[in-house]
This record gives C-alpha cells, structure tokens and sequence, in this order.
C-alpha cells in the first residue's frame, strides 16, 4: 500500500459527464490481432504491457493481466473514484510463457485478482512493481445481481493491420458506454511479436473492461499456447472453455476449433462436449434457469453462412453444425454469436436448416429456435469476404461494411442488438428485439 498518496483528483482524468456514464462493461471477445512495433526500440523488459481485465467467475473480483519481458513482482495498486488513489493493494504472481517459435522468446504473464470490491462501483487502478508501473486505468465492478441490464460489445476478427472499427471502440469503451464480446484473430506469428502489438493495440479497449475471449483459428500454432497463456478466463480450462453469469444471462464460451485441429487430440472434442452438457444441464436447472433465462453461446465458426469462400458453414456437412447444433437446441439455447467470416449476418430463427420464427409479422418474438448472429466484420488484413448471390431462406441480413455489435440484455423478457457501420460513420445499419416470454426447450413448442 501507499497511504501517504494524495487525495484522489482523476476528475481530471475522467469528465464528470462520463463519471455519471460508467455503468458496467463486459468486453466478449470473437476474434483479435495487433498493433505496430516501433522498429529499433527495444522494450524495457520491465514495463508493464498489454494490460487487460476480465472476470474471474467470482462475486465481487476483477483479474487484472499483463505482460513484461523480464522477472518482476506482480501488483496492483487501486482505489474507489473520488476516493483515496491506491489506498489498497493486492499481490498475485506470474507465469514464464516461451513462444513455440524458432526465438523461444519468453515473455512473464503477471495475474493479480481484485477480491471483495463493491459492484456498480468505479475503481481507479495501475499495475506493475516497484521497478515501473502502467498507466492509470479505471474499471467498475460488475453488478453481480440478475435484475440488471448488462450491454455488451460483440466483434470478431481485427486485426492489428487495417483494425478499422477500433477507434470508435476505443471510444465507446473508454466512456463506458457498452460492454464487449471479441472472437481471437492472430497472436503466434513472429515468434509471439504479432500478438504483443495486438494486445498493446486493444490495452486502451481492454484495461477498462472485462475481455472475455474465445479462440480462434489463427490460434491455432503450438496447440493455442499464445491464448491460453496470456488471457485469464474463468474456470480450469485455460479459456478453451468457459462460462459465467452477467444479469439475467447465463453466457458459455467454446471452442470450434477443437473440430478442425485434431492433432492436437481427439479427446478434446469429447471432453468440451461433454462439459457443454453438464453447463447446460445445470444452467437449465429451473432455480438457474429462472435467475438466468437467458442462455448465450459464443464461438468463432459459425453453424450457417451465405458467404461465398467455401468455409464450414457454406457446407450442409458443417462440423460445428453437426457436432454441436442439437445440443444446444434441445437445452434451449436462446441466441449464438460468432464471428469468422469477415461480414455481418443476422439468422431467422433456425434449426436443421428450417426456419421457425415466432409468427411472420413478428419473427422474434417467442421464436421457436436459437438465433444465430455472425459479426467478424471489425476490419483485418484479409479485407471482407464475400456473400453468394441469392440468400438462403435462413438469412434475415446481411452486410459487408466494417463494424461491430452491440448487445443489450434489458431483463429477463426482451434482448436487443444492434448493428454499428463503422464505413458509414457509426451509423446503426441492422436491429433487432429478440423477445422471449419462456425459455428452455420448452419455448420451441
């Protein structure tokens, strides 16, 4: 601790008019990359970097990560907005990472948990050890009750070269307007240097909110060691999977990848699927069901596509489709995000390839499938893809500008998303109410 720091001014910091805005963020994430290295400047080893939050599944925590390149100890110093700066400290520990590359370079991922913090208020907070400390960041805790409305941000694949939607998220986080869901792009190339730039790149989104991740496929190289060493997700999986609890939403984060990097093991596809079950069969107890009707599933490759490039969901064989699709189904799933195909697209209400909306002037109201949104389009190096010419009758939208989603869950009848063109100046191109007056299996009846 530092009980001789002065009195908290980060009024100065942060506009009394955002002050009033900082309600809580959740940050889900579908798909990330990097930013650019300034060549010739070597790092200094014991800088904190790559600062980012998320939420340890454990009332009233935060865990708060980041990077250095030599030993140091792991610290963050915190304290309540318009209180005393850094007046508690809490002690954690790091962890050696070695990149697979051809450099073996090491890299110290630091974890420090955050405990008994009061929800719905704002903390004022740096990270590091004596030897250097971070920027000033701030965060508010989550509101663990399941009588609020929790907004969300969803996107997936940026990347740190042509990353066109992270200004305006930048933004938004940083005012607190929204929370986010991000589907992972790329970390492993260059001996581990592409994802240092990408998580410097995203500290300013990420060390303001929780950054929940799920991988991806650009993942992939030395068995996703990039991912599951530098993020911090709830539960013993090291992130693969994961779920946790955020208003009266119930939300579970996969992998698909487990279906398409078998060598890795075939045994993951069984040991995900069967922990998919037991989530599910808990989260549809009718005591967690009634706290969280609703239930929310994010992956990377999504089950149905029109996109023209071939990929798993252009295929009637999909793998995720068939290896997940009546699960989820048959414990009441109410809405699928994913990310991948660098575009938007919003589903009717679907299952086996048939639409089941809830009436034809109202298809989302008490449908009697999941509905399933696509939103990789934040902006990469691999541009947009395309779109066949004629939509399938599943598709409900469908658009190439880059952008992203938001997603609020306003209680336990009525979720609404929206979608945000970032080409066409945040104007909001896509919308939607997806209203549910039963959930579970039995709302498809």
């Amino acid at each position: 601790m530092q009980d001789s720091k002065t009195s908290l001014g980060l009024r100065k910091l942060i506009p009394e008019e955002k002050a009033k805005m900082l309600s809580v963020g959740v940050f889900l994430f579908l798909s990330y990359s990097t930013a650019p290295v300034v060549l010739g400047v070597p790092p200094i080893k014991i800088q904190p970097e790559q600062v980012h939050l998320s939420y340890p599944g454990v009332y009233g925590s935060m865990m708060v990560t980041w990077t250095t390149f030599d030993e140091a100890d792991s610290m963050v110093e915190y304290g309540l907005l318009g209180g005393k700066l850094f007046e508690m400290m809490a002690k954690g520990s790091s962890t050696i990472f070695v990149d697979g590359g051809s450099e073996k370079r090491k890299l110290f991922i630091h974890r420090v948990t955050l405990s008994a913090l009061r929800p719905g208020f704002t903390y004022v907070y740096h990270c590091g050890s004596g030897a250097g400390w971070s920027d000033i960041f701030y965060f508010t805790a989550l509101n663990e009750s399941s009588d609020w409305s929790p907004r969300f941000a969803l996107f997936g694949d940026m990347g740190n070269e042509n990353p066109q939607s992270l200004a305006r998220l930048q933004k938004e986080t940083q005012l607190m307007l929204m929370t986010d869901c991000v589907l992972l792009l790329s970390l492993c190339q260059d001996n581990a240097r592409i994802g240092d730039e990408f998580m410097r790149q995203v500290e300013s989104i990420a060390a303001y909110v929780p950054y929940m991740t799920c991988p991806g496929n650009h993942e992939n190289s030395y068995n996703f060691s990039n991912y599951r060493y530098r993020f911090s997700m709830p539960g013993d999986t090291e992130g693969l999977w994961y779920s946790w609890n955020v208003g009266p939403a119930h939300l579970i984060s996969f992998s698909t990848e487990v279906y398409f990097y078998t060598d890795y093991g075939l045994d993951l596809i069984v040991k995900q699927y069967e922990w998919l079950k037991k989530d599910l069969e808990e989260s549809n107890k009718p005591e967690n069901r009634k706290s969280r009707p609703w239930i929310i599933t994010m992956g990377h490759r999504p089950m149905y596509c029109s996109n023209n490039d071939h990929d798993d969901c252009t295929k009637f064989e999909s793998l995720v489709r068939k290896g997940l699709e009546n699960l989820f189904y048959l414990n009441g799933v109410d809405l699928e995000l994913w990310a991948h195909e660098h575009t938007y697209e919003r589903l009717w209400p679907v299952y086996g390839f048939m639409v089941y909306n809830g009436s034809r002037e109202e298809p989302y109201v008490n449908p009697k499938a999941p509905v399933h949104i696509i939103t990789g389009s934040a902006g990469c190096r691999e541009k947009h893809d395309g779109f066949i010419p004629d939509p399938r009758d599943w598709s409900a939208f469908r658009n190439s500008d880059y952008g992203y989603t938001r997603m609020q869950v306003f209680n336990s009848t009525h979720l609404y998303l929206e979608q945000v063109s970032d080409d066409q100046n945040g104007k909001v191109i896509d919308s939607m109410w997806l209203v549910k007056e039963q959930h579970g299996v039995v709302a498809w009846v």
